[in-house]
């Protein structure tokens, strides 16, 4: 994967959570719904261990000055900006 001419590397759990929210940009997904989708519904993970992908990701994506295209809903979830377009 690659940002602004660089390459990214991702967790194969980071790229799951990515092209999730990339799917609809702009739906906030709740930690739960985001659980289901990424780990799925059989396995038992702390909603908390969401916030660690999250921020892994985001300091994957995130180089000097560039926008975070992940954005943080408080008391919601999380959701990738509209303005970074759909997969």
């Amino acid at each position: 994967m690659t940002r602004s001419k660089r390459d990214i590397e991702l967790s194969p759990t980071e790229f799951r959570l990515l092209e999730h929210l990339m799917q609809n940009p702009g739906r906030v997904y709740s930690r739960s719904q985001l659980l289901d989708a990424v780990w799925g519904r059989d396995i038992y993970v702390d909603e908390r261990t969401v916030d660690v992908h999250v921020g892994r990701l985001r300091k994957s994506l995130q180089r000097g000055r560039e926008s975070d295209p992940i954005r943080t809903v408080r008391s919601m979830g999380y959701a990738f900006d509209e303005r970074f377009g759909a997969a």
